[in-house]
């Protein structure tokens, strides 16, 4: 499923996605670093495909010719947040670390 980075909602694309396509919903680019399966912010450009430029801004449109649009499990959260119980899990247990008993 192919989803915004900034409202999260589920995008259907029609016909080859375009560099000014836009989200029919929050309005924000689509052809974006932010869209992008090689997207990763710990990679050096923070991209993990080792020809791409740098680009500067993640959340606007590029003309990078390597874009790939990313897929997210329905299940996840928008984003790269994993789902809500795995976040509320993960918070639980790390509280439990610095609990005294």
């Amino acid at each position: 499923m192919k989803t915004c980075h900034r409202c999260g909602r589920e995008i259907r694309l029609l016909a080859k996605l375009g560099r000014t396509d836009s989200c029919p919903y929050c309005s924000s680019d689509l052809k974006c670093c932010l869209n992008c399966r090689f997207f990763d912010p710990g990679a050096n450009n923070q991209c993990r495909e080792p020809q791409a430029e740098w680009c500067p801004d993640k959340d606007k449109a590029n003309f990078c010719e390597f874009f790939e649009f990313r897929e997210v499990s329905p299940l996840s959260q928008p984003g790269m947040g994993g789902t809500k119980s795995s976040q509320a899990g993960a918070r639980q247990a790390f509280d439990h670390l610095f609990r005294k008993t």
